[in-house]
């Protein structure tokens, strides 16, 4: 058996490559990226900004979306701005440390962002299957505490991949085919057995976020069945609308992260290029989208950023 003096692989830094095959049209591909990391950053600024300055927008449906626009922020600027350092420069170097610090906060982000979707789910529950009892049930101290415990999941949901992957010895390449560092793809560099890096990077964040779907589905199924049973039209329209925004943010974070991560797994003819353009472009539209889909879609957002706009 191979002993490794670990200390010594793991000293150096990596070079991250950038988007193989598409190394020529990279000042090319910044020009989008950059224009909607832009609009990622204004757009959850002003809500966070709308969040914390308007007193009507103190309730818990809205604090749990500064939560989310928060990871938001956090998500594409882990790794947006070391990307287009890379198509602006050219391949750009991150050390060991660095490295980990990056994919420790890409993909708790990832895992954050789905449990402040079923913490937003739930909300919608009390507030259409309990209307009278949402203020004793979403108290301030409850939602303090659903968001320690969410936070505090993802962070043990994740951290021990951060061991996994500096434990093991890079005594080959330490160029990253990549604009960013993520898992298993640094793991892959490593001159050691990497079984339980896929394995448990695989299984344990996708049960996690599997069962997050499982319950923000039953949500719904039980909001869809109080819906159906109210007495109006208006009444049914008024309370599915209300839903409008957070089911076109659940479609725009769930379709394209499960068919990333499948593809990634099991796509063994999807070129490379193609995994890294889609994995850049994952962590850049959501971020963007969202602000704006709760700006056209929430009418109290709605209506403070036309006043912001034309006082």
């Amino acid at each position: 058996m191979a002993i490794y003096n670990l200390t010594g692989y793991n000293t150096g830094s990596f070079t991250l490559l950038g988007i193989p095959g598409l190394e020529q049209y990279h000042v090319w591909i910044s020009v989008p990226f950059c224009l909607i990391y832009l609009v990622a950053i204004v757009g959850n600024s002003v809500l966070l900004c709308l969040i914390a300055t308007e007193n009507s927008l103190h309730a818990p449906m809205f604090f749990f979306l500064s939560m989310l626009a928060i990871t938001d922020l956090t998500l594409s600027t882990t790794c947006v701005p070391k990307s287009l350092s890379i198509f602006w420069f050219g391949p750009q170097e991150i050390s060991f440390p660095g490295c980990l610090t990056q994919l420790f906060f890409l993909h708790y982000s990832f895992v954050l962002d789905s449990a402040i979707l079923l913490a937003m789910a739930f909300d919608r529950y009390v507030a259409i299957c309990s209307p009278l009892r949402y203020t004793t049930i979403l108290t301030p101290r409850t939602i303090v505490k659903i968001a320690v415990g969410i936070s505090f999941r993802s962070f043990c949901v994740f951290v021990p991949c951060v061991f996994l992957v500096n434990r093991l010895p890079f005594c080959r390449t330490h160029n990253v085919p990549h604009t960013y560092c993520e898992h298993i793809g640094v793991a892959r560099l490593a001159c050691a057995d990497i079984s339980i890096n896929i394995w448990y990077g695989f299984c344990v964040p996708i049960m996690t976020v599997i069962i997050d779907v499982i319950l923000i589905a039953v949500s719904y199924i039980l909001i869809l069945c109080a819906v159906f049973r109210l007495p109006s039209q208006d009444a049914r329209q008024k309370a599915l609308g209300t839903c409008g925004s957070h089911v076109c943010v659940i479609l725009m974070f769930y379709i394209p992260a499960f068919f990333s991560i499948l593809a990634h797994r099991f796509g063994h003819n999807v070129s490379q290029t193609f995994h890294i353009v889609f994995a850049n472009l994952y962590v850049v539209i959501p971020p963007a989208l969202n602000p704006i889909v709760y700006g056209v879609k929430t009418k109290q957002i709605r209506e403070k950023v036309i006043l912001l706009l034309l006082p």
